[in-house]
């Protein structure tokens, strides 16, 4: 099969197609209460009075609870409870115990029905309140960068794992400083309100050296620090083996030159603007950030030459990490080389739709994605 964004036709969406799949069902769920309606109505009429369509009278404003406003469910239990009474009126059986017996039933379900719709639209309405709680977090302990910084394109992308979610330890933030753009992608170990602490000291320290520190090694070493206090603060295991891996660059304001401090993160590709493509691996690697006791090594940026029209492209390990139902790994590398983009949103964009296709619509990890454009 043709590989996206290579060559011939691209792949359907996983995603997509459940989308489309899961719009077909809510449809025809909307209208099951109307259709079992009509159904047990037709039922009980065409059918001798031994025979009872009860069931289906009951399920309509169950059906009808989770799914429709309150007075959409009040309507229902009340036109399966006005069916119901029309059919015995029709044969004379009103007063009946059976039929009695199945008048209370289909009522006693609709005031349920009634009472279960206003616990879910509660529900809904506290979950409203906490995405709005999480967006909120979001944007200040991860805000999205600015287009334009000391004359660059810059275009940041989250893409989190777990469907609704909003941040994890994936980290990433662009600066403008005395020394040039500066700005960090990153990834803390661990899950939950741990490592969303972690994010916000790594960048609350990185905003402020960025604007103090000469060097990338000098900022490096104040997320060193800053780390080290944090972990003083955790408890259990993640006071031990807490760590971030991150790469730190720097881009001259004379531009053409970058500077990268990798701290055992993936390294950056640089994407020229004829679609050749570099991997910018350390030649010295170091160690995370927050394992500096286990080694004195001292940090070294290494320099690169970044010419006009090209993207420098950052991301974590959800990217290249990521694996279809093989096992397979998505390749960044491979997959951009040779291709060109309109600007690094774009890049971005192809990226996540790419590794979202590439895991059949099920990331396993938190992506977190940074790209910077020499216009």
């Amino acid at each position: 099969m043709p590989d996206p964004g290579l060559g011939g036709e691209p792949l359907p969406d996983p995603a997509e197609a459940d989308r489309r799949r899961i719009s077909y069902a809510r449809s025809l769920v909307r209208v099951l209460p109307a259709l079992l309606i009509l159904v047990g109505a037709f039922y009980d009429y065409f059918t001798p009075m031994a025979f009872t369509a009860g069931p289906l009278f009951t399920a309509a404003p169950l059906v009808a609870a989770p799914l429709f406003s309150l007075r959409g469910t009040l309507l229902t239990g009340v036109t399966a409870l006005v069916s119901v009474l029309t059919i015995h009126v029709r044969f004379g059986v009103v007063f009946k115990v059976d039929a009695i017996t199945e008048v209370a039933t289909v009522a006693t379900v609709g005031v349920l029905a009634v009472l279960i719709n206003i616990l879910v639209r509660r529900t809904d309405e506290r979950l409203a309140s906490a995405h709005q709680i999480a967006e909120a977090a979001q944007r200040a302990v991860l805000p999205k960068p600015d287009e334009r910084i000391g004359g660059l394109e810059v275009a940041a992308r989250y893409e989190a794992a777990q469907a609704g979610a909003f941040i994890g330890g994936d980290l990433y933030a662009v600066q403008d400083s005395p020394h040039g753009v500066r700005l960090v992608v990153g990834d803390v170990r661990g899950k939950g309100m741990e490592a969303v602490s972690a994010v916000a000291v790594v960048i609350g320290a990185f905003r402020e050296a960025a604007e103090q520190e000469a060097t990338p090694e000098a900022v490096a070493q104040r997320l060193e620090r800053a780390l080290a206090r944090e972990g003083t603060r955790r408890e259990g295991l993640d006071a031990f083996e807490g760590f971030t891996t991150a790469v730190l660059a720097e881009i001259s304001r004379e531009g053409g030159l970058v500077r990268i401090v990798n701290r055992g993160h993936p390294p950056p590709l640089l994407l020229h603007a004829d679609g050749t493509l570099v991997t910018l691996a350390a030649a010295n690697p170091a160690l995370p950030l927050g394992m500096g006791e286990l080694g004195t090594w001292p940090d070294r940026a290494e320099e690169t030459e970044f010419p006009h029209g090209a993207t420098l492209l950052f991301h974590t390990d959800g990217l290249s990490e990521a694996r279809d139902a093989q096992g397979r790994f998505y390749d960044p590398a491979a997959r951009l080389a040779g291709r060109t983009f309109p600007g690094p949103d774009a890049l971005l964009v192809t990226l996540a739709e790419e590794a979202r296709r590439h895991t059949g619509g099920a990331l396993t990890d938190d992506m977190a994605l940074l790209a910077v454009r020499r216009s």
